[in-house]
């Protein structure tokens, strides 16, 4: 079938090795149980919100600011540690990370006071910082170009999968032996997974799943490539800044909801903590499903047209704020949880396509900085602050007042991809033109 235009080719894994594919894939499903691990750490918190207000007296704003300082954290960081991580090797770095936020994690289960789980929280933001950008560069560096936005988004979506374990199983356990032992078993979790992948996966097995002269490229690149360098092939077009900001904003709502989804349903379903915590994590269950669905609808729709993964991206933010817009409006019932869970199905079906669209506009050598970047973006315009100002103002006009606002943060993220691809198909040829120009 012959297509529009070419996408690069970083990543086409060797068909002569029948052993190559197989292996592929053991990465990769090893590289997303760390992020189940990462999620399940960073979201067990919400389960246990209605337990921490009652054991320490806790406000919504403190509570909102104990999810807030993990994405803090991973906005402040991710960008110089994935750079690092690119030098010093991603899987070294991918095994130090899940190693620290284990560890962190099993400091919140032993905090005695808000100040110390603030602060076991907050390492648990660093250990996890880079984790998403170098886990995803290792996922595209041994598969096909062709499958981008499918693997970004079925990569991501672990993070909504761990959010749904932490939360449900994180729920159970507080119920049955509290909620010290939910994050004890959390901790554990991944701890054991850490010692799977460093006997599993090293640089020298990753080498042959990935093209020599990439591979290359990438080695020699990132040790030498100068800062102005990086910087102006991070932000050397304004459809990739584009492609930053509208997946910033756009994983507001994922991120708002999954934090306050278990007391929304605690005080307005009157659901117990533990019942409210599983109760959420279907809602989040639903977001994961949707990011798959999502990107894969994604790269079929895309196949022939190089500017279909921005309209995809537009169409799943507006059915987003549509759903949510017309949830937090109507009283509490089934037909509400029906909308709810309509929103939550499409509220991170972008980020498949964000994702797609930055491997396209960078060079390979520097993915691993251009997903810290696209990290970042999400963190400090999306992630990090949700939680946190959705707490804030429920605490000036009520938890539903504050959800009622959360809807508008895609409607802004689908104008600012509609400018996006507006200028993408200029912008792609400009960097084919000059990676071609760089070959030579």
């Amino acid at each position: 079938m012959l297509m529009q235009h070419a996408e690069p080719a970083t990543g086409e894994v060797s068909k002569t090795k029948g052993d190559v594919r197989a292996y592929a894939w053991v990465v990769f499903a090893l590289t997303v149980g760390l992020l189940l691990s990462d999620y399940m750490s960073r979201q067990v918190l919400n389960a246990v919100f209605p337990l921490l207000k009652l054991t320490w007296g806790l406000s919504d704003t403190q509570l909102g600011s104990l999810s807030s300082v993990v994405a803090l954290m991973v906005g402040v960081l991710t960008f110089p540690l994935s750079v690092l991580a690119d030098r010093w090797g991603r899987v070294k770095s991918i095994i130090l990370m899940a190693a620290m936020w284990s560890l962190a994690t099993l400091g919140c289960a032993i905090s005695t006071n808000y100040g110390e789980m603030l602060l076991a929280r907050a390492f648990v933001g660093i250990g996890e910082a880079a984790y998403g950008s170098v886990g995803i560069a290792v996922v595209l560096s041994i598969f096909p170009a062709r499958l981008r936005a499918t693997l970004t988004a079925a990569f991501m979506a672990g993070g909504a999968f761990g959010s749904v374990m932490g939360m449900a199983i994180g729920g159970a356990v507080a119920a049955q032996l509290g909620w010290r032992s939910a994050f004890g078993a959390m901790a554990a979790l991944g701890i054991v997974l850490v010692i799977v992948y460093r006997t599993v996966v090293t640089e020298k097995r990753l080498a042959p799943l990935q093209p020599s002269s990439d591979s290359a490229k990438t080695a020699s690149l990132g040790m030498r490539m100068s800062f102005r360098a990086l910087m102006k092939g991070l932000f050397s077009t304004r459809s990739i800044v584009c492609a930053y900001v509208g997946s910033g904003f756009h994983l507001l709502v994922p991120a708002a909801l999954w934090a306050w989804l278990p007391s929304f349903l605690n005080r307005y379903y009157g659901m117990a903590p533990g019942k409210a915590a599983v109760g959420a994590a279907v809602f989040v269950l639903v977001t994961g499903l949707g990011m798959v669905v999502c990107g894969s609808l994604t790269d079929r729709i895309s196949r022939n047209a190089r500017d279909r993964k921005w309209l995809t991206a537009i169409v799943f933010c507006l059915a987003c704020f549509t759903f949510l817009l017309l949830a937090f409006r109507m009283p509490a019932g089934p037909l509400q949880l029906a909308l709810i869970g309509a929103g939550m199905f499409f509220s991170a079906g972008a980020t498949g396509p964000s994702g797609a669209m930055v491997a396209n506009l960078t060079p390979p050598s520097i993915h691993a900085s251009a997903f810290a970047t696209l990290t970042l973006a999400n963190n400090l315009l999306g992630l990090a602050p949700a939680a946190i100002l959705t707490g804030i103002v429920a605490d000036r006009i009520g938890l539903l007042g504050a959800l009622q606002l959360v809807p508008f943060a895609p409607l802004l993220a689908a104008i600012v991809f509609a400018i996006g691809k507006r200028h993408y198909t200029s912008d792609l040829d400009r960097v084919a033109a000059l990676r071609e120009e760089a070959s030579r």
